[in-house]
């Protein structure tokens, strides 16, 4: 009995994980690919997908915040929490279907779900063996060498965090001019010319951390491959796909026939 793997779509707020969930579930189903999509975001609006399992089916934002007297932030953290509790119930929607993928796109904000006990508990809970994480770089915040490498760090926590398989992804990237996609490319795949973009920063602190980020990266070997994604015409999605059959399939394509 073949089983699903469940990609998590994680990133700092605004990186484009909805976006990129939608697209990829587009993308399966022009493929004959089952896929369902499961929103975490308690506090999500206008979703571009209207999602196969949704967490606001079982935890309200807005009566969490009247219930509890608490500010938008405040009922974040609660409902972060309360993820866990309804962990069964997800799991029990999602059986239901008897897919081959589940996209998870998980909470706006980055250290809900990463840093909280609640995100690592429902992998766990629900099939860790068969799980693997599609990290977001944000594409504006990347463009300079500091950035980019703030950006590793985040990604490096979460893979520390939730120790599952991962795949860091450059979202977006349909918004950079060729020259800064490239330049992207080639800090990702060359950690030297990445320092030597930092030197040539203006010297500051922030340069001087970058720096000391840097060689922490470079020592620990969790330099990555970066997957660039877009919007316009699936870009850069079955990138992504080759990558989830290399980890589970052995490189087998389970594309139908």
């Amino acid at each position: 009995m073949k089983e699903e793997i469940f990609i998590y779509f994680i990133g700092t707020a605004g990186s484009g994980k909805s976006t990129l969930t939608n697209n990829f579930k587009q993308w399966m189903n022009l493929r004959g690919l089952d896929a369902i999509t499961v929103n975490l975001d308690p506090g999500a609006e206008n979703l571009p997908y209207d999602p196969d399992v949704d967490i606001r089916d079982w935890i309200s934002l807005k009566e969490i915040m009247e219930t509890y007297e608490l500010g938008p932030n405040g009922a974040q953290i609660a409902c972060a929490d309360m993820l866990a509790l309804n962990t069964s119930d997800i799991k029990k929607s999602i059986d239901a279907f008897k897919t081959d993928y589940v996209l998870m796109d998980t909470p706006g904000q980055l250290e809900l779900f990463v840093f909280r006990e609640a995100g690592k508990y429902i992998i766990k809970f629900l099939k860790p063996e068969r799980s693997i994480i599609a990290y977001l770089l944000d594409p504006s915040l990347a463009k300079t060498a500091s950035g980019f490498v703030s950006q590793l760090l985040l990604s490096i926590n979460t893979n520390f965090r939730l120790g599952e398989s991962q795949i860091n992804v450059l979202s977006k990237a349909d918004m950079l001019s060729n020259p800064e996609l490239e330049q992207i490319k080639n800090w990702s795949d060359d950690i030297e010319e990445l320092e030597n973009a930092i030197m040539k920063e203006e010297s500051s602190v922030y340069r001087e951390i970058s720096e000391g980020i840097l060689h922490l990266i470079g020592e620990f070997g969790t330099q990555s491959k970066l997957f660039p994604t877009g919007k316009t015409d699936f870009f850069g999605i079955e990138d992504i796909y080759t990558q989830i059959q290399l980890q589970f399939e052995g490189g087998e394509d389970l594309m139908s026939d």
